[in-house]
């Protein structure tokens, strides 16, 4: 355990660009062999304003970085934040309840939130606006969005009191689960299940992307589906009446429109049309 978190305090910035770009690579191929969905659309058109978000999320968060890295040098130095309060524990144990918190404050409160507040919702929007939800969603966020949440994993190291290892190791399973749940991969309803009672699995997060609440709010979480069991957002759908997209804003050709997605926050709040029965 010390070794893997000498490692990521010092990762190369090439080493986490190849866990983004293989993840891609990964899932896209998988998606061919093994779709969930047989869409009927030009992949990489589809494609194109969802890796746009991708890139306006890589320069956010590199521009910002400055301040998650003074922040963690901050909590370790001055022994601050939850984690540094608790009694001496083992590393392996300090490192995952490291990145479990890390989950709740940096993913869960702010997919959350993002929900509940109408303004960020709006802002929220473009992800869930997605009519074809695939490997490229999963970083499919306006760049305000990409603000919002750099601006809860910030709160969340400062809390946690996560040293940058921990919050690397953090980052990196988060973006390997999120790419994980949103590519649009079949794999065994019983092994999907099984997953869920750990970590977020494809099919307990694809019902976060049907296009009616109340499934839309809920299944938040992005790494581990304890927040969701504990606050009691998890609901189940079958996967095959899974409908993607938000039922406010149905128009996809205005929601595969980089100009339009752009514009999006932008637009007045409209009441959901309709609730389905749990």
């Amino acid at each position: 355990m010390d070794t893997l978190l000498v490692y990521f305090e010092t990762i190369p910035s090439s080493h986490r660009s190849l866990f983004l770009v293989g993840g891609i690579t990964f899932f896209w191929l998988l998606e061919s062999g093994i779709p969930l969905f047989q869409f009927n659309y030009k992949k990489w058109k589809h494609a194109g304003p969802n890796l746009f978000f991708t890139g306006t999320t890589i320069l956010i968060n590199f521009t910002l970085a400055f301040l998650l890295l003074n922040t963690a040098d901050w909590v370790q130095v001055n022994d601050f934040g939850i984690i540094n309060w608790l009694p001496e524990m083992p590393v392996w144990l300090y490192a995952s309840l490291g990145v479990l918190l890390l989950d709740f404050f940096g993913a869960y409160l702010a997919h959350f939130t993002e929900h509940k507040v109408k303004p960020l919702w709006m802002i929220h929007l473009v992800h869930h606006s997605d009519h074809k939800v695939d490997i490229t969603t999963s970083n499919r966020h306006h760049p305000l969005e990409s603000i919002i949440r750099f601006a809860f994993t910030l709160f969340g190291v400062f809390i946690v009191g996560a040293p940058i290892a921990i919050v690397f190791i953090y980052q990196s399973l988060s973006l390997i689960t999120s790419q994980f749940i949103h590519a649009n991969i079949k794999i065994s309803q019983k092994i999907d299940k099984l997953l869920s009672y750990v970590i977020i699995s494809p099919d307990m997060h694809k019902v976060h992307h049907h296009h009616k609440l109340p499934y839309t709010d809920a299944n938040y979480g992005n790494i581990f589906s304890l927040w969701d069991r504990v606050f009691g957002t998890y609901i189940e759908l079958d996967r095959d009446k899974i409908v993607y997209g938000v039922d406010t804003f149905p128009d996809e050709t205005k929601n595969s429109s980089l100009i339009e997605l752009l514009k999006q926050p932008f637009q007045g709040y409209r009441e959901p049309t309709g609730v389905e029965e749990v």
